[in-house]
């Protein structure tokens, strides 16, 4: 059968398990979490033995049969697992997961894994598994699906939070699940009981590094140029890289110029935008300030700034990125900056 990660705790409820089960895509905390889950309820099902095969292009595939074929050294159920990290067996793995369907072993649970996967991944042994037991691919979470997942995560760990602040956390987390994972399990223990809302959330996260460009991009667009130049300054003394700060900029400039182009129904702008209320004012003035040439002008200057800290331009990263943030702190003020760095 065919099934979505969702589909995982009412499958893992039956009793005798499914035989085969792949567990498959690039979203790799899903996969992990799932394949743990798996492990765990066949741990509860007697499953004593477990033996794992890792799968490159040196693999032989005769392995898996031979599995197959050997007796339990203690008269258990065994768990045999196929790490296969590209999901793509070849000819030869295709023809031995299908014969493992054909004739499963008894007392015998295989889980094949997979840190990629789209639908060219689909072959003969994939509709092997589907009809003998389980087969999940895990798709990447879509970005309106993450403060869903991000609520769900939260609740999980006793961690209460307002709408506000968990699509701030989506937001700056940008789809990457494990550092999600992780910056949750970090509130749980540092909020406790209280009700996490944005302010507690900046708070808490006041000396993780991963949150400087953002605070940096916002003080930049709220019109604080002395706090956001303070704080380039800060991570040029670090040491710290200019790229992913790049990207992040280029994310808000583009937003910027988005709204700047939206006409004057900038409510429904800032509803498809996702710019919640907390962030508004600062939006709000930022367009007032400058217009849809000057964010675009920020847009290829940042371009310019791109292409220096990739070797491929000459000048100075952070002199450049210091011009680029003024210009956005002070539209009219700074639009000569950008002129003088080009």
């Amino acid at each position: 059968m065919s099934a979505r990660i969702t589909d995982l705790p009412r499958l893992l409820g039956a009793s005798p398990l499914k035989p085969v089960w792949l567990i498959a895509g690039a979203e790799h905390l899903l996969v992990m979490e799932a394949a743990d889950r798996l492990r765990a309820r066949a741990r509860e099902l007697g499953f004593a033995e477990r033996e794992i095969h890792d799968v490159d292009h040196r693999f032989d595939w005769n392995e898996l049969a031979m599995s197959g074929a050997a007796m339990s050294l203690f008269s258990t159920l065994r768990l045999i697992e196929l790490r296969m990290p590209t999901g793509k067996p070849g000819k030869e793995g295709s023809a031995a997961i299908s014969a493992w369907c054909a004739d499963p072993p008894p007392d015998t649970l295989l889980l094949i894994t997979a840190q990629e996967w789209s639908k060219a991944h689909e072959g003969a042994w994939y509709s092997a598994v589907e009809r003998l037991g389980v087969a999940m691919p895990v798709w990447p979470l879509k970005r309106e699906e993450m403060p869903a997942w991000i609520s769900a995560r939260m609740q999980s760990r006793g961690l209460r939070a307002t709408a506000d602040a968990i699509e701030l956390l989506a937001e700056r987390i940008e789809g990457n699940l494990l550092a999600a994972a992780q910056e949750i399990d970090k509130l749980a223990l540092l909020v406790g009981d209280s009700l996490l809302d944005i302010d507690l959330l900046e708070r808490s996260v006041a000396d993780d590094a991963r949150f400087d460009a953002f605070r940096l991009t916002d003080a930049a667009i709220a019109g604080d140029a002395a706090r956001a130049l303070r704080m380039v300054e800060g991570l040029r003394a670090e040491g710290a890289e200019a790229i992913p700060l790049l990207g992040w900029l280029l994310n808000q400039l583009r937003v910027l110029y988005r709204l700047a182009n939206a006409g004057g129904n900038l409510t429904q702008a800032f509803k498809t935008e996702r710019i919640w209320d907390a962030r508004q004012a600062a939006f709000k003035r930022a367009l007032k300030a400058g217009d849809a040439a000057h964010w675009e002008r920020c847009i290829i200057h940042l371009g310019r700034i791109d292409r220096i800290a990739k070797g491929r331009g000459s000048g100075d990263v952070w002199r450049e990125i210091e011009r680029l943030v003024t210009a956005i702190a002070m539209p009219r003020g700074g639009a000569g900056l950008l002129a003088a760095g080009s």
